[in-house]
């Protein structure tokens, strides 16, 4: 095997290359700068822990590739992370011994696993050692919006913090160094989570009392909601259907009309005028029933004012559908963080829903009276032709 500074150069090189090419564009947190500084932290605790060589160069391998499996995937990353990092030793001739310790060193980063070794505590420590730091809520930040951003939870921040504070507590630094420097800071950190919280609780029931009434919604209102959305989208099928009977049948008629009865027109002259009558009918129908399923196509693009206005209902595409998807992204975080805003929006598309509902049913009305009407005149028509006078 090579020499361990040469086996670590070439681990930064391996890991560095990868992650550069590699790392999705959502993950703002565990990427390239977040495993350079777990690197740097696994040093500090090395030194201040006095590793004997051998302790430092597994500790500095395993910090290189404890999260390289985010490259493939996001939940389970650190299985894959063992997989890239034994893969890497095998290829360079590391010992049994070597790949079995940087494995488990990695997956003790696991934050339901507890730490054994001297290694595995000290990168346990490495990896969570922002949260005691000043700048924790930063760090923090960056999390949730990864989160958001990867697909994994929709959080909002004021819940990201609740979740937060029980993580806090349960959790402890395995190494005397961290225990030494980050205990106080990361107990003033909770501190500070725990008054954020409480004074966003504090404003919600000021708010609740000054309204007279909740800000949340109950399960009974989410229900009618999308009960009413289903009910309607079920009447715009049944419209459309309707409309494309009309449209079917009217053009059977216009055809058959055409060829059987138009071609006699020469030898009764008597009938073209309740022909074209039956025809203009029919076709005035079929306009109908098409007017009656035409979308309407709008631009497709809102600005930030809007949404700071709440003037946009994001759930329509022909609002967004023209838009970059970093400005819709943001727009979507910017409702789903406001209940009011995403409620109102929710029953802004129930209204418009329904407009486009009366529109539809207005003109199958009509299409449906013409061609009743049509059939009553063409018939009386018809009779008057033939029967004698």
């Amino acid at each position: 095997m090579k020499t361990d500074s040469n086996l670590l150069m070439e681990a930064e090189a391996f890991v560095t290359k990868l992650l550069s090419e590699n790392t999705p564009p959502y993950l703002g947190y565990h990427n390239l700068n977040h495993t350079r500084e777990v690197v740097e932290n696994a040093r500090q605790i090395a030194r201040h822990e006095n590793f004997n060589p051998d302790e430092t160069r597994l500790l500095i391998l395993a910090a290189w590739f404890h999260d390289t499996g985010y490259v493939t995937t996001y939940t389970g990353h650190e299985q894959e992370s063992i997989v890239i990092a034994t893969g890497f030793l095998k290829k360079k001739k590391a010992d049994e011994a070597t790949i079995l310790a940087v494995a488990n060193a990695i997956k003790a980063t696991i934050y339901t696993q507890k730490p054994v070794s001297k290694v595995e505590k000290a990168l346990r420590d490495a990896d969570f050692m922002h949260l005691g730091k000043e700048n924790y809520f930063e760090y923090a930040e960056l999390i949730r919006k990864e989160w958001m951003d990867a697909g994994v939870k929709f959080v909002k921040k004021g819940e990201f913090e609740a979740e937060s504070i029980d993580f806090f507590r349960n959790h402890e630094f395995y190494t005397d160094y961290c225990r030494r420097e980050l205990t106080q800071i990361k107990a003033k950190n909770l501190e500070l989570l725990i008054a954020s919280v409480n004074k966003r609780l504090s404003k919600q029931k000021e708010s609740k009392k000054a309204s007279g009434r909740k800000n949340t919604y109950s399960r009974g209102a989410d229900s009618m909601l999308r009960l009413t959305a289903r009910t309607q989208i079920n009447l715009s099928s049944i419209a459309d259907n309707k409309s494309n009977i009309l449209i079917s049948l009217n053009g059977i008629i216009i055809s058959l009309g055409l060829a059987a009865v138009v071609s006699r027109f020469k030898q009764e002259p008597a009938i073209i005028l309740p022909t074209l009558i039956f025809l203009i009918f029919s076709l005035s129908t079929i306009i109908l029933a098409i007017l009656s399923t035409r979308p309407n196509i709008t631009t497709g693009k809102f600005t930030r004012a809007d949404i700071e206005k709440k003037k946009v209902n994001l759930l329509f595409f022909g609002n967004f559908f023209n838009m970059p998807l970093v400005d819709y992204e943001w727009a979507v975080r910017e409702m789903i963080n406001d209940d009011k805003y995403l409620y109102a929006a929710m029953i802004k598309d129930q209204y418009y829903l329904g407009k486009v509902l009366a529109r539809k049913y207005k003109l199958l009305r009509w299409a449906y009276n013409i061609f009743m009407l049509g059939i009553v005149v063409s018939v009386i028509a018809f009779l008057l032709v033939f029967l004698p006078v």
